[in-house]
């Protein structure tokens, strides 16, 4: 199972918006006979890249897997037909003797179905063995696919860099650079295993970002993700410099005649544009969630300002921080977010530490809400 959950990791920036999957056929005196992880949606599954792996090495004869085979596979074989095979079939088909799972498979298209399929069939299952790497492996899509449709909210991973004292730039805005290279480096490691990179026009106003994916070798770049309530974003801004899908999120309403001639320019630039507007002429942050949930959206990392981020958390938006913090004093100057003055901690958001980890001269520090 261990091989099984590199193999999973391995695809970490692959496989996006299906799970990241690993499998590895193991013979009765303990050879590995083939392995494999899924590939990118539309493309074989963890299983069946296994299968084709063994029957490459030879190790299939006649389509069948020497007897007392176990297939050790992350999470529950589908038993649907998709874009590809149902995976549970695909196993029973080589002769199986058992099937050890991480987890079930939460998509209402599969829960357990798959794992009855094995049983008719005769094939031992055994759940549980990785369960909790393979739930971090697959958060988003554990936490989209958890509601009843299927079609659930992503997990919202909200990242920065800060001093000792949680000042995340100097009162002028200068940032450039809190944390170290090794820091930033494993920061582009994040951006890269999400679906979605969003952040908020004051950003791309005040720094002109890329927000792409470097030093990291990565097979696709993210969707950027707006928040642009009044259309400010530049047509000349880096952000469109790089080949990636981006999502505009709006206030302006599609029948307003005074900015139709830049939705025209924005969808020009190969941006869609998506009116969402709330009661006090903001886009609806919470209404935005649902719909990149609707759009297959499973890992959301946050890259913001001051202002937005302080949005997110005052509307219960985010599951975790991630916090790459420097071991320096800075003093005045902005926070990680806009919380405004509590008048009592019992209103403060609750959190808790899931890791610390060195990262050079830094921290990297992951926290998440009491609940999840």
């Amino acid at each position: 199972m261990a091989r099984a959950l590199a193999l999973a990791e391995s695809a970490i920036h692959l496989t996006s918006p299906n799970p990241r999957v690993g499998c590895v056929l193991v013979a009765a005196d303990g050879r590995i006979l083939g392995e494999g992880h899924t590939q990118k949606a539309g493309e074989a599954h963890a299983e069946v890249m296994a299968i084709r792996d063994a029957t490459a090495k030879g190790n299939l004869i006649a389509g069948q897997v020497p007897k007392g085979t176990i297939a050790y596979v992350t999470l529950e074989p589908c038993s649907h037909q998709g874009r590809t095979g149902a995976c549970s079939a695909a196993l029973i088909q080589i002769g199986l003797a058992k099937v050890v799972a991480s987890l079930e498979d939460p998509n209402p298209l599969v829960v357990g179905q798959g794992f009855a399929a094995l049983r008719v069939a005769g094939i031992e299952v055994e759940i549980g063995d990785g369960a909790k790497e393979a739930f971090e492996i697959n958060i988003g899509f554990m936490k989209r696919m958890a509601a009843p449709s299927g079609k659930g909210l992503p997990w919202v991973r909200m990242k920065a860099a800060a001093s000792l004292d949680g000042i995340t730039a100097l009162p002028n805005g200068q940032s450039q650079w809190i944390t170290g290279e090794a820091a930033r480096i494993d920061g582009h490691k994040w951006r890269a295993r999400s679906c979605a990179i969003l952040t908020g026009i004051g950003t791309v106003l005040a720094d002109d970002p890329s927000l792409n994916v470097r030093h990291v070798s990565t097979p696709r770049e993210p969707t950027l993700v707006l928040v642009d309530s009044q259309l400010e974003v530049p047509l000349h801004a880096k952000l469109w410099a790089i080949s990636r899908p981006v999502w505009i999120y709006t206030a302006i309403k599609p029948t307003s005649k005074a900015k139709q001639a830049k939705v025209k320019a924005l969808q020009a630039l190969g941006a869609e544009v998506i009116s969402l507007p709330n009661a006090a002429g903001k886009v609806d942050l919470a209404a935005m969630l649902r719909d990149l949930g609707q759009r297959q959206i499973n890992e959301l990392h946050v890259e913001a300002g001051f202002k937005l981020n302080g949005s997110m958390w005052h509307e219960g938006l985010v599951d975790e921080l991630l916090l790459y913090q420097s071991a320096q004093l800075i003093g005045t100057g902005l926070g990680i977010a806009n919380l405004g003055a509590f008048e009592s901690l019992a209103q403060t958001p609750k959190l808790r530490y899931h890791s610390i980890d060195r990262i050079s001269d830094d921290l990297r520090i992951l926290v998440r809400l009491n609940n999840k």
